[in-house]
C-alpha cells in the first residue's frame, strides 16, 4: 500500500476516534477497539495471522494485532495500577493523605506546594517509570488539593508533565537508554544533560499547567467520585494545615515513607542494572527488589500493616479497603489497554513507518530530523519508547557516518527524546492513565495534556538547540 494511502488512514482513524468519543460520546474502549479494527483492515492488515517464512515476517492478523497490544500493555501496568490504587486507598481512608497535605501546606504555604510537589516528582520521576511514578503520587496530589480546596487537576498536571519529561529524556529510563545505545551516545554525558534541561522544564511544567487550568474544567463523575471520597474520611485538612479527626491520622513521616519505599526499591534495581555487569548475583538481586511489582506489593503489604493493623483496622475493615480501590482502576485499565491495541493496529499496519520515510526524504539537519521524526512516529503511534528507538534506528547510519562529537551525538539522541515527548494523545495509553485519574474528558485532555506534553517537548529541543551550539564549539 502506497505512503499516501497508509498516512491518509492513519490520520482519518484517529479524526475518527475523536468524532466517536467527542462528539458522539461513545466509551473511550469501545470506541478504541472499533477504531482499531477498521484502521486493521483499511490498512490492510490480514484476517487472520500469516506465518512467517524464509523471506517474510510473520503479520499478525487485526485481531491478534489489538489482543497483542491489549495484552502487553495491560502486562505493564494492569498490576501497577491495582497496586498503586491498593496503596492509595489505604493512605486516604486512614487519613495519611490529607495529613500529609496539611503538614505540607503548614510549612510552605498554600501557594509554594503546587512547586514544590512539581520539584518533588522530578527526582522521585529519575529511577521510576512514568506511569508507576504518577500512579505513586496520584493519593498525595488528591491529599493536596483536598487541602487547598482545589481540583486535583492543578497538582497533578504539571506533576505528570515533569515526570514525563524525565522519563523519556534521563536514564535509566528505556527509551532513552535504548536511543542511546542505538547512536553510541555517552550515558554518563546524557544523564548529566538530561537532568540539567529537566530542571528548567519543571519551571516550565508548572508555570504552564497553572495557565491550562485557570478555566473551569468539569470533573469525570468517576474521578470526582474517587477525588471525594479522599474527603470523606472522617479527616478534614485546611489550607492552613489544621487537622481536625475522631481518629488520629497517621504522621506525614510515616505517609511519606510509605510513598518513598517502592521508589527507594525501584531505585535500587536500576541503579545496580546500570552500573554491575549482566550476570552477576547481586544485581540480580537488586533487579527482583526493584522490579515495580515487587516494590508495590512489599509497599502495600507494609501500608497494611502500618496504617491499618496498628490503627485497630481488623481484618474485615482492610479487606473491604482493598476491595473498594478495584472498581474506580477498572475503567483506567481497560482504556490504557485498548490504547495500547490501537498503538500496536498502527504499528503493525506499517503507518508509522511510512510517516518516517516521508520526513527522512526531507533533507532537515539532523538534529531538527531526529526531533521531528520522534514527534511524528510518537503522534502516529503513542508510545514514547518505540518512537525514540524507532527514530534512533533510522538515523543510525546517519550519525555514524557524520563524524559527529560526543556531546553532538548526546545533543541528536536528547533531541530524539524531547520529540517522543509531545503529542501524547488519545492512542498513548499513558493520556488515558493521566485523564481519567485527573478527571479529564477526552476534549480537556487534548486541551491541557496534550498542550503541556508538546510545549515541554518543544521547549526541551530550545534547550537541546542550545548545548548543541555549546557542543559544537567546544568541538
Amino acid at each position: 500500500m502506497s505512503t499516501p494511502v497508509l498516512l491518509a488512514i492513519g490520520v482519518g482513524g484517529i479524526l475518527l476516534l475523536l468524532l466517536l468519543i467527542i462528539r458522539l460520546k461513545l466509551n473511550a474502549f469501545l470506541a478504541l477497539l472499533i477504531v482499531s479494527i477498521i484502521v486493521g483492515l483499511a490498512a490492510g492488515l490480514p484476517l487472520a495471522t500469516v506465518p512467517a517464512t524464509e523471506d517474510t515476517p510473520e503479520k499478525l492478523g487485526v485481531v491478534p494485532a489489538i489482543v497483542a497490544g491489549l495484552g502487553s500493555t495491560l502486562g505493564s501496568i494492569a498490576i501497577l495500577i491495582t497496586l498503586g490504587a491498593m496503596l492509595g486507598r489505604i493512605i486516604e481512608l486512614s487519613g495519611g493523605a490529607s495529613s500529609l497535605a496539611g503538614r505540607f501546606t503548614e510549612i510552605l504555604g498554600p501557594k509554594r506546594v503546587g512547586a514544590a510537589l512539581t520539584g518533588a516528582a522530578l527526582v522521585l520521576a529519575i529511577p521510576v517509570f512514568f506511569d508507576v511514578g504518577f500512579i505513586i503520587l496520584v493519593p498525595i496530589v488528591y491529599g493536596f488539593a483536598q487541602a487547598a480546596g482545589l481540583k486535583p487537576l492543578r497538582f497533578g498536571l504539571p506533576v505528570a508533565g515533569i515526570m514525563l519529561a524525565v522519563h523519556v529524556s534521563v536514564p535509566p529510563h528505556p527509551g532513552v537508554v535504548g536511543g542511546a545505545a542505538l547512536l553510541g551516545a555517552d550515558i554518563g554525558w546524557l544523564t548529566i544533560v538530561g537532568i540539567v534541561i529537566a530542571i528548567p522544564l519543571a519551571f516550565v511544567s508548572h508555570l504552564l499547567a497553572n495557565r491550562l487550568t485557570r478555566r473551569e474544567v468539569a470533573m469525570l463523575a468517576s474521578t470526582k467520585e474517587m477525588f471525594e471520597q479522599a474527603g470523606r474520611n472522617g479527616v478534614q485538612t485546611t489550607v492552613t494545615g489544621t487537622v481536625t479527626s475522631t481518629v488520629a491520622p497517621p504522621s506525614a513521616g510515616m505517609v511519606l515513607t510509605l510513598i518513598v519505599t517502592p521508589l527507594v526499591m525501584i531505585g535500587i534495581g536500576t541503579t545496580a542494572a546500570t552500573v554491575l555487569p549482566s550476570g552477576d548475583p547481586v544485581r540480580n538481586i537488586a533487579q527482583f527488589i526493584g522490579a515495580p511489582l515487587f516494590a508495590l506489593l512489599v509497599t502495600v503489604l507494609l501500608a497494611i500493616y502500618f496504617l491499618g493493623v496498628r490503627r485497630k483496622w481488623g481484618r474485615d475493615k482492610i479487606s473491604d479497603v482493598l476491595e473498594s480501590a478495584l472498581p474506580p482502576t477498572a475503567a483506567i485499565i481497560l482504556v490504557s489497554g485498548a490504547g495500547g491495541a490501537f498503538a500496536r493496529v498502527l504499528t503493525e499496519s506499517g503507518i508509522g513507518s511510512a510517516l518516517s520515510s516521508v520526513l527522512l526524504q526531507t533533507g532537515l539537519p539532523v538534529l531538527v530530523l531526529a526531533f521531528v521524526v520522534s514527534l511524528a512516529l510518537r503522534a502516529a503511534q503513542g508510545s514514547a519508547t518505540v518512537a525514540i528507538l524507532t527514530t534512533a534506528g533510522l538515523l543510525a547510519d546517519t550519525v555514524a557516518d557524520g563524524g559527529y562529537s560526543m556531546l553532538q551525538i548526546v545533543a541528536i539522541t536528547l533531541a530524539i527524546a524531547f520529540g517522543a515527548l509531545g503529542l501524547s494523545h488519545v492512542n498513548d495509553s499513558g493520556f488515558w492513565v493521566v485523564t481519567r485519574y485527573l478527571g479529564l474528558s477526552v476534549g480537556d485532555g487534548l486541551r491541557t495534556w496534550t498542550v503541556l506534553t508538546t510545549v515541554l517537548g518543544l521547549c526541551g529541543f530550545a534547550l537541546v538547540g542550545v548545548f548543541w551550539g555549546i557542543a559544537t564549539a567546544v568541538g
